[in-house]
């Protein structure tokens, strides 16, 4: 399996099958070590700020932690030498979130939300990503740093 239809396969088991992700809405729509991007429309049931109709802050950093995620398994996975499936699923397993800073910037307000991340640092053990949240008009956010354990 080459490394595109590996990264495929994951991000169709990521819009498929993790609950959290559905429940929000995520659709992965970029996932390469160059960018990852995540969209959301927006729901009522995301809402932080009622009274003002905002996007709740975890929301956003989730979104901004998915996308970093991406590139960060994106990386790993271009490193791998035409891997067993076994094996695939045992490194994909140990990927996690290390650490993840976000700083909201502005309201989430908006109909469609992008978040996108770009690699920083891809290694062996451990990346790091710089993500950005938009909305459909393309207004920031929010930005986050994450770093992954990819080994």
């Amino acid at each position: 399996m080459d490394t595109q239809q590996i990264l495929t396969k994951v991000s169709d088991f990521m819009n498929d099958q993790v609950p959290f992700q559905r429940s929000l809405g995520f659709e992965i729509t970029q996932f390469s070590s160059a960018k990852g991007e995540v969209k959301f429309r927006w729901q009522d049931e995301l809402m932080g700020n009622v009274p003002q109709r905002i996007l709740h802050g975890g929301v956003t950093a989730t979104a901004l932690d998915t996308a970093g995620g991406l590139v960060a398994i994106a990386g790993m996975v271009e490193r791998l030498d035409n891997p067993s499936e076994s094996y695939l699923i045992e490194r994909l397993s140990r990927c996690g979130t290390i650490d993840l800073r976000v700083d909201y910037l502005r309201p989430g307000r908006g109909t469609e939300f992008i978040a996108s991340a770009t690699v920083i640092r891809s290694g062996n053990k451990v990346a790091v990503a710089r993500m950005e949240l938009h909305n459909e008009d393309g207004i920031h956010i929010a930005f986050g740093t994450g770093t992954y354990l990819v080994g």
